[in-house]
């Protein structure tokens, strides 16, 4: 047995000390991204994949959930998930994660199924894809976006990274304002098949894979009223089943952090819908005094076998910060 893996033995026992790791991940390129080469590629994750299945238990969310609160986790217990619903799911992290004989829950916002596309893409592909070599963009709520030259790949990510932070959190019509003055300037046709068709996300759950809720329009739900967030949340939800057929009882609050992204109020909300479970993008890991409504995630970013493992870790030893449920 490995250094790591019996590190992770001590450190995750199982039974009624068990340890439950979550992973999440995004999208599963095909081949490395010129403007962002750090992310996740399908070289890359079937490597990761391999250390993944030599070093833990991988278990389906919904059964890792049921586990946990029975007290029996297995040692070294782990899940993994995807937000949002990318088509390179389905198309390349899905065969890879059978080739290996892993399963993972893909949390969807149905809103992007069948040709559509989460803002912070069109803002990325509108840069990635413009052949003008300079674009000025106009103010937007008092905010300045900017006048980016696009000469290389370097100056394209600075345009992206800096538009996205300017706008990711301005209310959702003034947002929109931002993102077609993005796409205008930009002179882009932005593509239609980034995110997954209905059919493929069935695709997944006949491959195995169990789909969860992800509301349908990926809103920050702290800034929202509570019945919008609920219908976000139960609409996307009930869209999932009838794609599928299956009972959908899994959630991601989109984006994730605790009282910036969701608050209080939201967990109730979905508590109250029926929901097992839902994960947060906090870091740590979940125990028997986790919230199963605040299940933290986290994903090592190293490069190195031995760093990825480290980092997996020291995660077990980081409790994670759950808000309080509210007074009664």
């Amino acid at each position: 047995m490995n250094l790591t893996r019996s590190g992770l033995g001590l450190l995750s026992p199982g039974g009624a000390g068990g340890k439950l790791g979550i992973l999440i991940f995004h999208r599963v390129l095909a081949q490395p991204d010129v403007l962002f080469p750090g992310d996740m590629h399908a070289a890359r994750f079937s490597e990761v994949c391999s250390w993944l299945a030599a070093w833990f238990n991988v278990l389906p969310l919904d059964q890792a959930v049921d586990l946990l609160q029975s007290g029996s986790l297995p040692p070294r217990a782990l899940c993994l998930t995807f937000d949002d619903g990318y088509v390179d799911n389905a198309t390349i992290a899905l065969p890879i994660l059978q080739q290996h004989g892993l399963s993972a829950t893909f949390f969807v916002s149905t809103g992007f199924l069948d040709g559509g596309m989460p803002w912070n893409d069109l803002v990325t592909e509108s840069f990635r894809h413009s052949k003008r070599e300079f674009v000025e963009l106009p103010r937007i709520a008092g905010i300045d976006l900017g006048a980016w030259a696009l000469g290389d790949s370097a100056a394209r990510r600075a345009a992206i990274l800096s538009t996205i932070d300017h706008i990711k959190y301005l209310p959702t019509p003034l947002r929109q304002d931002a993102v077609d003055a993005v796409v205008a300037a930009c002179g882009v046709v932005t593509p239609s098949d980034l995110m997954m068709s209905s059919a493929q996300v069935k695709q997944l759950v006949d491959g195995g894979m169990t789909v969860g809720g992800h509301t349908i329009s990926h809103p920050i739900l702290a800034h929202i009223d509570e019945a919008t967030a609920r219908d976000e949340i139960a609409e996307g939800r009930d869209r999932l089943h009838a794609i599928t057929g299956r009972a959908v009882e899994l959630f991601a609050y989109p984006n994730g952090r605790p009282m910036v992204d969701y608050v209080p109020a939201t967990v109730e909300v979905v508590r109250s819908l029926g929901f097992k479970a839902a994960v947060t993008t906090g870091w740590g890991f979940a125990d028997a005094r986790t919230d199963c409504f605040q299940l933290p995630r986290f994903t090592p970013w190293d490069r190195a076998k031995w760093a990825f493992g480290l980092r997996l870790t020291a995660n077990l030893l980081r409790r994670s910060r759950p808000l309080e449920r509210p007074a009664p």
